[in-house]
């Protein structure tokens, strides 16, 4: 029980009301004797000024002690409560109506005596005991005039009789009865603070619950959360954050597995690409190797040509995905720099002329006079148009356009669009929206597009410049790939 958090604060609500039982016992138990005896202080006070008033009776036994001891016994029988005691200038005990044995001191300190007959002071005043040294009591003074024998009467308001008469009421039926209705009010609080704790802690168990669930369900299924009271207290807070938080861990969840899945199918396709030109390579070596002496010049030199192009196409899917890899990761951060867009069109499109005029297939650069200037890392938006245009080679039949243009984007001040546009065979629409993935692998030539990872080291070299980039498609007429560049304003 004490493990939980209703057990705690139960244990700590019960500790704390048997101290602030204990403590209050004891307070009003001293409350009320302290009470007790300012009650007899401020009734009796004047006790012994109306004893000394009669002062013919004291005067009348002073040379004789037995007729004084008399008439302070007579005094205690009509005040029963009271002890009297005859004290001289330097407070010694000359007289007293106390059983001789039972007086333990023959001097008084006179300092509470003084105070006393000064007043006024503030009650209860404590005076020495003469039946316990070290105790104190309430008492009344007086000073007793005469030139010779004066001295001070010292009555002890509360002797053995009243000690009894307090005793009797600690064990009264008022003080039990007080004692068992504090008892009472006591248990009250404690029943009524363990129900209110049990209602606070409710949410809790609640909510602990709801988390146990959403942990059994391995964070895949929502769990059911206590509905909030109104009061958007730190429990309601809590109860909320732990909703958005576990809405996020499914879906990041999701994602994570989403992610992993495509990777291995990444794997998947990587290897086969890569197993490809290996197993291609291989075989031609192999044959070069062993009919080496049965092979023509012209053999020989065909064989060892395709095994160099299959070692070229598995050195460049080594290097994309090398500089994928650093595109995800970050490591390559473009270092902007202004520079006109149409000088570079016109430079990667000399550059694939060659392979162009081997395919029959015409690279026109379609530029306006004074074209826009852009803002971007010249060798990485480079890699992107190498990409975009070998691309459109590979897919452009003989006698085919390719087309790239840069231009002010409509509609979209201080930004240019670049586009290169093909008239090879189209892609599917299904498979459109998908080609910029690096882990979609299309259909045949005919029907779609093999995505590769060039059109996503695009995609990623653009994000990276705050850009977009997208593809439109015609099966009948092409296809056009844009993106966009922060256009710089010229002064």
């Amino acid at each position: 029980m004490f493990r939980t958090l209703y057990g705690k604060l139960a244990a700590i609500l019960f500790l704390l009301l048997c101290v602030t039982g204990a403590a209050g016992l004891l307070v009003n138990r001293y409350a009320t004797a302290m009470y007790q005896q300012e009650v007899a202080q401020r009734l009796n006070g004047a006790v012994a000024a109306h004893i000394v008033s009669e002062i013919g009776l004291i005067e009348k036994t002073d040379e004789n002690t037995d007729a004084l001891k008399q008439v302070f016994h007579w005094l205690m029988v009509v005040h029963p409560s009271i002890e009297i005691y005859r004290l001289d200038r330097e407070g010694r005990i000359l007289a007293y109506s106390a059983p001789p044995e039972r007086v333990k001191l023959d001097r008084i300190d006179l300092g509470p005596v003084r105070e006393f007959i000064a007043g006024p002071t503030q009650f209860p005043l404590l005076g020495d005991d003469p039946r316990s040294p070290g105790g104190s009591k309430v008492f009344s003074a007086a000073e007793i005039p005469g030139e010779e024998k004066a001295g001070f009467l010292y009555v002890i308001l509360g002797g053995e009789q009243f000690d009894s008469v307090s005793q009797m009421l600690e064990t009264s039926y008022i003080l039990r009865q007080s004692t068992v209705l504090f008892g009472a009010a006591l248990l009250v609080t404690l029943v009524a603070g363990l129900g209110l704790f049990g209602l606070v802690t409710s949410r809790i168990r609640r909510l602990a619950r709801a988390v146990e669930e959403f942990r059994a369900s391995d964070f895949s299924r929502l769990p059911v959360l206590p509905g909030a009271t109104g009061y958007g207290d730190e429990i309601d807070r809590l109860t909320d954050t732990f909703g958005r938080l576990s809405e996020r861990t499914i879906d990041q969840l999701g994602r994570l597995r989403q992610t992993d899945l495509l990777r291995r199918e990444l794997v998947a396709n990587v290897s086969h690409d890569l197993r490809t030109p290996l197993a291609s390579l291989q075989g031609y070596l192999e044959t070069v190797m062993m009919k080496e002496d049965s092979l023509d010049p012209d053999r020989r030199r065909e064989y060892l040509e395709i095994a160099a192009r299959q070692a070229t196409r598995l050195s460049r899917l080594v290097e994309e995905l090398f500089e994928l890899a650093k595109l995800d990761a970050h490591e390559t951060r473009p270092e902007p720099e202004d520079f006109p867009i149409g000088e570079l069109l016109q430079d990667v499109a000399q550059k694939f002329s060659l392979e162009a005029e081997e395919k029959h297939v015409r690279v026109e650069t379609e530029l306006v006079s004074d074209g826009p200037f852009v803002r971007a890392d010249i060798g990485l938006i480079e890699r992107v148009l190498q990409n975009l245009l070998e691309n459109a080679l590979r897919y452009t039949d003989d006698g085919g356009r390719i087309r790239m243009r840069a231009r002010t984007a409509q509609g979209r001040a201080g930004r240019v669009s670049v586009a290169v546009e093909d008239s090879g065979s189209g892609i599917h629409a299904d498979a459109l929206p998908n080609i910029f993935d690096r882990h979609y692998q299309g259909g045949g030539r005919d029907s779609s597009r093999r995505a590769g990872l060039g059109l996503a080291i695009a995609k990623r070299i653009v994000e990276l410049h705050g850009g977009v980039i997208a593809a439109e498609s015609d099966p009948a007429h092409g296809t056009t790939f844009w993106f966009e560049l922060p256009e710089v304003a010229r002064g």
